[in-house]
């Protein structure tokens, strides 16, 4: 057959060939495999800034879409089946809107433009910036700046000027505090000629004023936090340190805190005044009198004058002495004024849900640790609850399609076969190479032997008479067509016969 003697044919470094064209095209074939089932990726958004790469995705995620960072986190593809999914997910997040540029306007103005088309590129670059800026703080996810900044030539002769004005929109703005926010508006009215911290209006996304506040509608003071700000920053920073204690010792996604507390938000002001015992003494005074008399007196009784007169009186001489002390002591004393600031917990309550994966016995440790945590104070009424309950499993984002190992197992174990195929093919032809050559052939005997004139001349009666031709050497025509026909076995008689020798 022609298949076989093909393959009798071929030397070990063609076996080998084979094998090494046969894995290659193997592995091309699960390569393009591959390729063709993976994921195709559609670029939503470009442009990003890095800081915002991870609120984004972190939103992706939470909504089980697959995604793809790229260009070092300035742009973002989704999966192509999901872009519409990903655009509301994002937008519902506030995520999506595109950032307005910033100064770099100015690049693309044109020369004669007009004093108008400078002022109108000047405010939408002041804008941009602005929301470049406020977008950079934390817990601000995105920012809309509108101003209203006052042409300065027309109001240069008139009587009556137009404040400029600033209006933010906050969007993702529910953890910050009212400091962050005084914060925010006392950076647009820095950075706007003109505008002063009262001329900005700050909402959040809910429509919500976030400034100016009650307290602070001047703009100059804002320093004193609500009841209702403080009570809420006191609760986000407690309810984070305790999930964050469980979150390290429990695991991701088994537990939630909630604090509700109850502050004193009023300022007063205390007056203590404190006395030593000991006295210091400050001043003295001291005063001595005496006097010395001697003889008899005589007195004449009758009155002279309206004075009474007395009767005379002898005796010996006499001695007057008096002695005065006086001694002004000080007692120390102390005042004290004091400013009691506004915060003083009045009481808390503290609610904490755990997965009913927790072993039950571990429930008092976790109740003493978080209540360690939030300070809890069973003396001013503070309580504590505890909880299990199943836990619902947040899903995972993937940024592809995982490959599903048995789709290119069959490939795998055929590329397997092919080289066991191959191996053992390869070990047989040359273990027939190496043994050695059983018996001699019939046709090798044949041409060896001698033949009888006779059987080469036809019998009498079959003699004709025929054209003359040239004379032929059959057997060297038959040895010429079995070298054409079987060239291994000729060269292997013929070692045969080299070795006899």
């Amino acid at each position: 057959m022609p298949i076989r003697q093909f393959i009798s044919k071929l030397s070990p470094r063609n076996w080998a060939m084979i094998g090494g064209a046969a894995a290659v095209s193997i592995v091309f074939l699960v390569i393009v495999m591959q390729m063709a089932s993976a994921p195709s990726y559609s670029t939503l958004l470009t442009g990003l800034d890095p800081s915002q790469t991870g609120k984004i995705t972190s939103t992706l995620s939470t909504q089980g879409i697959a995604y793809e960072i790229q260009n070092n986190g300035t742009a973002l593809a989704v999966e192509s089946g999901k872009t519409a999914q990903a655009r509301v997910a994002l937008a519902t997040a506030g995520l999506l809107g595109t950032q307005q540029p910033g100064f770099e306007l100015f690049d693309k103005q044109q020369l004669g433009s007009s004093n108008f088309q400078q002022q109108i590129t000047y405010q939408r670059a002041l804008e941009g910036q602005l929301e470049q800026t406020i977008e950079s703080i934390q817990g601000v996810s995105s920012a809309q700046v509108q101003l209203v900044l006052p042409d300065q030539q027309s109001q240069l002769f008139s009587d009556s000027t137009t404040p400029t004005t600033a209006a933010v929109l906050l969007s993702g703005s529910t953890s910050l505090d009212p400091s962050s926010v005084r914060g925010i508006a006392q950076l647009v009215a820095s950075s706007v000629p003109g505008l002063s911290a009262s001329k900005v209006t700050i909402t959040d996304s809910t429509g919500q004023m976030l400034w100016p506040t009650a307290n602070s509608a001047d703009g100059t003071s804002g320093g004193l936090l609500s009841k209702q700000a403080a009570e809420a920053s006191y609760d986000a920073q407690m309810a984070a340190q305790a999930n964050a204690l469980l979150t390290n010792t429990l695991g991701p996604g088994k537990s939630e805190v909630e604090v509700n507390a109850d502050l004193n938000a009023n300022q007063s002001t205390s007056d203590a005044l404190q006395y030593n015992g000991k006295g210091i003494p400050l001043t003295q005074q001291s005063q001595t009198e005496t006097l010395t008399g001697g003889g008899a007196t005589t007195g004449t009784a009758g009155t002279a004058g309206n004075i009474p007169g007395y009767a005379s009186t002898t005796g010996s001489g006499s001695k007057y002495s008096n002695k005065t002390l006086n001694t002004s002591y000080g007692v120390n004393k102390t005042i004290t004024h004091l400013t009691v600031a506004p915060g003083a917990i009045n009481r808390q309550t503290v609610s904490v849900l755990v997965d009913k994966s927790v072993p039950a016995s571990e429930i008092p440790a976790l109740q003493a640790a978080v209540s360690n945590a939030v300070g809890l104070n069973t003396k001013r009424g503070d309580v504590i609850s505890f909880g299990q309950m199943t836990f619902a499993k947040t899903p995972t984002a993937t940024t592809g399609t995982p490959l599903n190992p048995l789709v290119y197992a069959k490939y795998v174990l055929a590329g397997i076969a092919a080289l066991i195929f191959l191996f053992f093919m390869r070990r047989a032809l040359k273990k027939r190479e190496q043994e050695p050559f059983a018996g001699q052939p019939t046709w090798v005997r044949e041409l060896s032997s001698p033949r009888p004139i006779a059987t080469l001349e036809p019998a009498p009666q079959q003699t004709q008479v025929m054209q003359l031709q040239p004379p032929v050497n059959v057997a060297k025509r038959q040895i010429e067509d079995l070298v054409e026909r079987d060239p291994d076995r000729v060269a292997q008689q013929v070692r045969a016969w080299m070795s006899e020798d």
